[in-house]
């Protein structure tokens, strides 16, 4: 079987980038969605391939036919904004009928629901243009709009969804008058919003439908597991190649947003510092002048490719700021494009002293790997394990007491590395378990006796640390090499690949790739970090909220396993986790700064969890000010502690703490308590000597 090999946590980017339907430039007549005999041979051979070779061991029956209507119908209208209670009772005809579809090329089922989900858009849209040309909104009247609409019931006919949708029209409307646009540009924005709307709706054609429903079916299985048409394949090689060039963003679609999933470590938006994971895309415009086209509603290919461009280009986005909640007026951002270098991942040491001791910190935003220099036959080709142990001698010439490693947002990277990595801090064994989806158990080990460093360490993570970094701080945890402190980790132990379907036809003509999910991750103690994570010796409260963050909060995630432990032996005696907890507690209790991170954390867990917004204009706009004095008064709480004088405006990159020369030291909070605890730890280790009275 013919693949290619994915690890990360940003491989999350490939799901929906192949679940996303593509537009194209002519609208497609209804009439003509039907399904090809190249569709139905691709249906019947990705069924087989998930069948046998995927990790979670598929059967395609009535049960799982449920969940890919559900799936469906979901991937169709995820906010439930076009179908009514209605449409989704005469979709129950086919709740045991999806299975044999796809087990028998009959995928006629899944069109049918396209072309019903189409009728309805058209239908919502002429509201919508009706609706604005009235402009009959009184923005005094007492009632609110719910814009997040998974979890509520479906409009059980016509004049609920329609009064759905006057609601909308009377938020988008809103939200653009809040955001100091004058009648005129309101009416021609939205009126292009919901006419593209309906237009990239028509352009989508066979293919698009038969990707969407195959990948219901995929994402009834398992999270990371997707299908990529021929043509959607092609794109993605070429994402691949230019993955290093454009704003350096990963992104993925949340209903009709664009959201940035993860800032990669050395891009420009890294080095702008003024976004952010969580920030939502509203607007595209090109150069310093270009008009910001309203990108509301499109698909995320399109998306990307108005964000994407050559080096050195300027781009400007509309930001709808996580920090700033649902009802927040829009930031404009200008970022200059460029390629992101190896030399901007790359690991970066400094010192930080507290308790009367030194201790170095070893930034590290990525397990990278230079595999062509490597290919290439170069002695001296860039590897995180080569570059922190160059890290590692030049700290303890500077006499570092102790070392904290900090993977905070280190998505993973190479497997190779977080082994070799690994190897540095122990003296040889195994470091993770690799079980396929045929039970055989692969163990990645650290051959190499000699350990760079035995002296005291802690690992920093936080929700964002996954894949490459979840397997390093877990083998330090289990062999008793470390402390692991901050947040629980991302949760995601498995191991995807890219099959070639075209291998397993006749003709051997391109039918596309599916990614598939092949292997997890075990410890070396027999626990996966698939799910849970690794969850730190020493948690830090802003891991509060963060449940809904992570592998755990995927549908049909891979549940946490464990399988028997690989021989190994810790090398430290367990500390006195109570004690260390029990110190940290006392002293971030008056710690004004790790006040102010569990304050804003709070303050983003409040939005995030809220559904609703007020559709009256003092209301809205008094909530805001609202918001923002919070920020400013938090703000400043810390400026005056460090000696700072106090600031009359916050900006999103300010409460963040993003500003390159961060005074606040922002940044550096986490870091100093680790520090505190390594001090902590340190003194636990040392034999207690009597001492008089």
């Amino acid at each position: 079987m013919k693949k290619i090999l994915i690890l990360g946590v940003n491989a999350l980017y490939l799901l929906v980038f192949s679940a996303t339907a593509l537009a194209f430039t002519k609208e497609v007549p209804p009439e003509s969605l039907v399904p090809d005999n190249t569709q139905r041979q691709t249906a019947l051979i990705l069924n087989r391939v998930l069948e046998r070779y995927h990790y979670r061991k598929v059967h395609l029956d009535d049960k799982l036919s449920e969940k890919i209507l559900q799936r469906y119908i979901e991937s169709l209208d995820p906010n439930k904004s076009f179908f009514t209670q209605a449409d989704i009772d005469s979709f129950s005809r086919y709740r045991h009928e999806l299975d044999d579809a796809i087990s028998s090329g009959r995928l006629e089922p899944a069109f049918d629901i396209y072309r019903k989900f189409r009728q309805r858009v058209d239908q919502r849209v002429d509201l919508a243009l009706k609706l604005l040309k009235e402009n009959k909104f009184d923005f005094t009247r007492k009632e609110s709009y719910r814009f997040d609409r998974e979890d509520a019931p479906w409009a059980k006919d016509e004049t609920q969804i329609s009064d759905q949708w006057r609601k909308r029209v009377k938020n988008d409307i809103l939200g653009l008058r809040l955001a100091g646009k004058d009648e005129k540009k309101i009416h021609e924005t939205l009126e292009k919003r919901y006419k593209t709307m309906r237009r990239r709706v028509h352009q989508l054609d066979t293919d698009s439908v038969f990707q969407t429903f195959v990948n219901a079916y995929a994402l009834s299985i398992e999270p990371h597991t997707g299908y990529m048409s021929p043509e959607r394949s092609e794109n993605f090689d070429i994402a691949m190649r230019l993955s290093l060039q454009g704003i350096g963003a990963v992104l993925r679609s949340d209903d009709e947003y664009t959201v940035i999933q993860k800032v990669v470590p050395g891009g420009p938006a890294d080095k702008s510092k003024q976004l952010h994971a969580g920030d939502k895309i509203v607007g595209v415009g090109q150069g310093e002048k270009g008009e910001i086209e309203d990108i509301i509603g499109w698909p995320l290919q399109d998306v990307v490719e108005k964000i994407r461009g050559k080096k050195d280009t300027l781009v400007r986005l509309n930001i709808l700021p996580k920090a700033a909640g649902a009802n927040a007026p829009v930031k404009t951002v200008l970022i200059q494009r460029d390629k992101i270098k190896l030399e901007d991942q790359a690991a970066k040491s400094s010192t930080i002293e507290v308790d009367g001791m030194r201790f170095g910190i070893i930034d590290l935003p990525a397990f990278y790997r230079d595999f062509r220099g490597q290919a290439a036959g170069e002695k001296d080709f860039r590897s995180t394990t080569r570059d922190v142990r160059k890290l590692i001698d030049k700290l303890l010439k500077d006499n570092v007491d102790g070392i904290i490693v900090d993977l905070r947002n280190n998505g993973g990277g190479s497997l190779t590395e977080a082994t070799e990595l690994t190897g540095l801090f122990i003296p040889h064994g195994p470091v993770v378990q690799v079980k396929d989806s045929q039970g055989h158990v692969d163990v990645e080990r650290d051959t190499d006796p000699e350990e760079a460093y035995a002296g005291p360490l802690a690992v920093l993570v936080n929700r964002n640390s996954a894949s490459a970094s979840e397997i390093f701080a877990a083998a330090i945890q289990d062999y008793g090499r470390g402390l692991i402190i901050g947040e629980p980790t991302f949760g995601k132990g498995t191991v995807q690949s890219l099959v070639d379907l075209g291998q397993f036809s006749r003709h051997k003509q391109d039918l596309g790739r599916l990614r598939l999910t092949i292997a997890q991750f075990f410890r070396v103690r027999g626990g996966s970090t698939q799910h849970k994570g690794v969850i730190p010796d020493i948690q830090f409260p802003t891991a509060e909220g963060s449940g809904k963050h992570g592998e755990s909060s995927l549908d049909n995630a891979l549940p946490w396993a464990s399988i028997k432990p690989a021989e190994y032996h810790a090398v430290s005696k367990a500390p006195q986790l109570a004690m260390l907890q029990r110190k940290h507690e006392r002293r971030i209790a008056k710690d004004p700064g790790f006040r102010f991170l569990v304050e804003q954390n709070q303050e983003i867990n409040k939005m995030e969890a809220r559904k609703e917004v007020s559709l009256v204009e003092a209301e809205r706009k008094k909530e805001w000010d609202e918001r923002e004095q919070r920020a400013l008064e938090r703000h400043n709480k810390l400026r005056a502690l460090r000696g700072l004088p106090p600031l009359a405006k916050l900006d999103d990159d300010d409460e963040f703490g993003d500003k390159e020369e961060d005074p606040e030291g922002i940044n550096r909070i986490m870091q100093e308590e680790a520090a505190h605890i390594l001090a902590d730890y340190i003194r636990q280790q040392q034999p207690v000597t009597a001492q008089a009275d």
